[in-house]
């Protein structure tokens, strides 16, 4: 499942984010989302889980969780429209 992941503070790094869903089950990938044009975080991220299941608890267990001093926002990640 592919969980987007929103609010992270911009000094996050992929490895502490990878961690923390690692605590609910398989991470297989992490992305945090850069400016093309400066390359700074942008604030958000997804986190690919390969056992739905693990996914969804993460999602419950993460959801509004204080990190860093910023509330995480986490959902299942919907397709582009």
């Amino acid at each position: 499942m592919n969980i987007f992941v929103g609010n992270l503070n911009y000094r996050l790094q992929k490895e502490a984010l990878e961690q923390l869903f690692g605590e609910y089950g398989e991470v297989e990938s992490v992305k945090l989302i850069t400016d093309r044009e400066t390359g700074r975080a942008r604030g958000f991220g997804f986190v690919v889980m390969s056992n739905d299941s693990d996914a969804q608890n993460a999602i419950d267990g993460l959801n509004g969780t204080e990190v860093m001093g910023r509330e995480l926002v986490v959902n299942e990640a919907r397709p582009r429209d």
